[in-house]
């Protein structure tokens, strides 16, 4: 049995957890500013679409404080940082404004107040032109896609649809989310000899960061530095968002020779960078008398902004996802990337997804009211593997374990006997009413842009035995780095404290993949075991030699290494190694195997494997106000053979209450005139420690393994249980329909806030 402490599996504190509840972790707001350090702040536009006819920074020029202004007109390369390569978002506008926030100009000052003050001294004189906020709305005045649509079809749906026995068309609205990181924008950039600079960042995408702060700059990217040591939180709005302020900071840096810093407030934050996208569905669902489904058709228009960021894969994956867990033997499934006069939307922790698998689950919760049924046993009949395993995408789930995750959780969770109980409390009437739901999911795992499906790490061996291991991916509280320091310390079989992991930097590990589509894990930890096998074998090799024994009889044990009969501190035989002249440093890389993706066909396997999980929620409302309580939620969710059971357990916890949120508080909201209103903690809602649920189990699926050859056979547990929180959102429905008897699919919108239930509630009582 192994005596070593941290390794792969084992339960372990999040590396800097200590750090971060005393505040001695450092973030980027907390490096030291060199003397001379000038602040940088955004100025906005303020229409949300319109012609600028003049501007006149004059005043803003001659505030105190105010050392100069950056526009358009001082961008030494090129005016672009889309993501994509669509060349359609400039770092700050020139001739036209598309949204109420768009950059116009950076004010670089003494202080950081000089600087956010003199931003409101500008005079911008607009032509407005006409602009549209609603996905809704775009779709009926003709607004374009800010990128290409997706089609995936599988069977003949316009032909299954028509020979249905039954047949239900409608429409649900799905909200967008702010992502309310705790740590803000940041960046700091330090300019260098000739055209090098150096910036310190809160991103998810650090080698991103680096070639647009380079395509600003008009310089190669090996003249740019981008360093991360950690974030507070970023759930996707730190991927491409970020390229904004370290293009500003770097260009400022650049321009008047000293260290230059940029941190919006959070209003500032909340309006300038882009959202989980909120979409419109239009379903189409043919059923038979069983509850099986026969054909869906589906439409799904995104509010993308004004440009396309990553619109294109979040929309494609809301597609992939739009089967959840069930197979429709005849689809086809159709995105609408619509542009908007809002905030570009971008990345958000499950990429499109979650609004996929809301709108399957309203499918499968239309059938079930309309049936007279439990939506679980619609589910049930409707899972992959009972008549088909072929994805609308044509990827064929191989690994399923749904059956066996729902079918553990209806019996721990008790559900079909509190169900029950519901039923019999609003049986008699009165204005509580309560709601259970048990609803599933299968979540696809892989960047579906195939090439970023890729890792590096760099490890080094210190001839006093302790190690230093550098990879690809960002720390954003995720406790990524504390995992991949247990993949290396289980490789070594040494104490996990003997790992040091440092910032993530473009200089070490380059040309890295956002540390996002839930891949942090399984990339970069194979990436460090993979430089962690390349050092042992060179060690193996020359112990063998050394001392004349087979390979095979060389092994790492309890912090020893066993050489034949002779044993050595692990520390004592990696001195003797080094002075031998082994190197002990390694590069080490992985790419995901199997997966190839063809866009225009809208068919391969996009997906290495799928993670699977399953809650159950029972809610109560007040039929007077609308408002609601979570009475109790049970989880049981798959991560394969957890490589931290701790840390993925308290990932699908948050996930839960951040999913729930999406889906019942926190509601995105613009006034006529295009602008974001709810766009502080004050008028923006997430869930408190109030809003948690009174009675909250999780559990992990210790039985599970990943047949696929992940790193330990462990499964990404970012962003799949996020959409477990949807089983709020159907117990709600459920205490709705308790008032008109069940008869009728109340058809929520999601946010689900006390004014919608409210209002359902009395469209029903009609």
């Amino acid at each position: 049995m192994s005596n070593v402490k941290g390794i792969a599996g084992q339960d372990l504190r999040h590396e800097s957890a200590i750090k971060q509840v005393t505040g001695g972790a450092d973030y980027t707001d907390d490096i030291a500013l060199p003397e001379g350090a000038l602040h940088a702040y955004l100025g906005l536009s303020t229409v949300a679409a319109g012609r600028i006819v003049a501007m006149d920074l004059s005043e803003v020029e001659t505030a105190p404080g105010v050392v100069g202004v950056l526009t358009a007109k001082d961008i030494p390369g090129v005016n672009d940082i889309s993501p994509t390569g669509r060349h359609d978002e400039p770092v700050f506008a020139e001739d036209h404004v598309e949204f109420h926030g768009q950059a116009l100009f950076a004010v670089v000052a003494t202080s950081r107040d000089a600087a956010r003050k003199a931003a409101e001294l500008a005079k911008v004189d607009y032509a407005p032109e006409r602009h549209v906020t609603d996905v809704g709305e775009a779709v009926k005045a003709g607004y374009p896609h800010v990128t290409d649509p997706l089609t995936l079809r599988i069977g003949e749906a316009a032909k299954a649809l028509k020979a249905a026995p039954k047949r239900i068309k409608g429409q649900v609205r799905i909200g967008g989310q702010d992502h309310m990181y705790l740590e803000g924008h940041i960046a700091l950039a330090l300019p260098g000899e000739d055209e090098e600079v150096v910036v310190y960042s809160s991103t998810q995408h650090p080698s991103e960061a680096q070639h647009m702060v380079a395509h600003v700059l008009g310089v190669p990217s090996n003249a740019v530095v981008v360093n991360v040591r950690r974030m507070g939180g970023g759930f996707g709005g730190k991927e491409s968002q970020m390229n904004l302020f370290c293009a500003v900071a770097a260009m400022a840096a650049k321009r008047w020779g000293v260290a230059v810093k940029i941190r919006p407030d959070r209003d500032q934050d909340m309006i300038a960078t882009g959202k989980r996208h909120d979409f419109l569905v239009d379903y189409d669902v043919g059923f038979d008398e069983t509850g099986r489904i026969l054909a869906v058709d589906g439409e799904f228009a995104a509010r993308c902004g004004w440009s396309s960021d990553l619109s294109g894969p979040v929309t494609d994956r809301a597609l992939f996802h739009a089967d959840n867990a069930y197979f429709y033997p005849a689809a086809e499934l159709r995105s609408r990337p619509m542009k908007t006069n809002t905030v570009s939307n971008t990345a958000f922790r499950g990429f499109g997804g979650p609004q996929g698998v809301v709108a399957a689950e309203r499918m499968i919760e239309e059938i079930a009211y309309a049936l007279g049924r439990d939506p679980l046993e619609i589910r049930k009949a409707n899972f992959y593997g009972v008549h088909g395993d072929v994805t609308p995408y044509h990827q064929t789930v191989e690994d399923n374990i749904m059956p066996r995750i729902v079918e553990e959780l209806e019996a721990s969770a008790d559900y079909q006997a509190r169900r029950a109980a519901v039923i019999a409390h609003n049986a008699k009437g009165g204005m509580m009413r309560k709601g259970i739901a048990l609803t599933p999911v299968k979540f696809g795992i892989s960047f579906t842009a195939t090439w970023y499906n890729q890792a590096g790490a760099l490890l080094h061996v210190y001839n006093d035995g302790s190690l230093m291991l550098n990879h690809g991916g960002t720390e954003m509280g995720q406790g990524l780095n504390t995992k991949v320091a247990q993949v290396v310390a289980d490789a070594f079989q040494v104490d996990v404290d003997k790992i040091r992991i440092t910032k993530t930097t473009t200089e070490k590990v380059p040309n890295t993949s956002a540390t996002a589509a839930s891949s942090g894990s399984d990339l970069n930890g194979m990436a460090a075991l993979d430089a962690a096998a390349q050092i042992k074998a060179r060690l193996v090799a020359w112990a063998a030699e050394k001392w004349g024994v087979a390979a095979d009889t060389v092994r790492f044990a309890n912090n020893q290494v066993q050489v034949g009969d002779e044993v050595f501190a692990f520390a004592d035989f990696i001195k003797q190694a080094y002075m031998a002249r082994v190197h002990l440093s390694a590069a080490g890389f992985y790419k995901t195997p199997k997966i190839h993706w063809n866009r225009d066909t809208g068919q391969g396997r996009p997906f290495y494997y799928f993670a699977y999980g399953a809650a159950v929620s029972e809610v109560t409302i007040d039929t007077l106000t609308g408002e609601y309580t979570v009475e109790r939620v049970d989880v049981l969710h798959d991560v394969g053979r957890s490589l931290n059971p701790a840390i993925d357990k308290g990932q699908v916890e948050g996930a839960f209450v951040q999913g729930m949120g999406w889906l019942t508080t926190e509601e995105l909201w613009w006034d006529d005139e295009g602008r974001l209103r709810t766009h502080a903690p004050s008028t923006y809602k997430i869930p408190l420690a109030s809003d948690m649920p009174k009675d909250f189990n999780v559990r992990l699926a210790e039985w599970s393994e990943n047949a696929e050859r992940t790193i330990k056979r462990s499964k990404a547990v970012g962003e799949p249980p996020f959409m477990l929180g949807i089983s709020v959102f159907e117990a709600l429905s459920m205490a709705v329909a308790s008032v008109a008897d069940y008869r009728e699919c109340p058809r929520l919108d999601a946010p689900a806030t006390p004014e919608r239930v409210l209002m359902a509630v009395e469209r029903l009582r009609g």
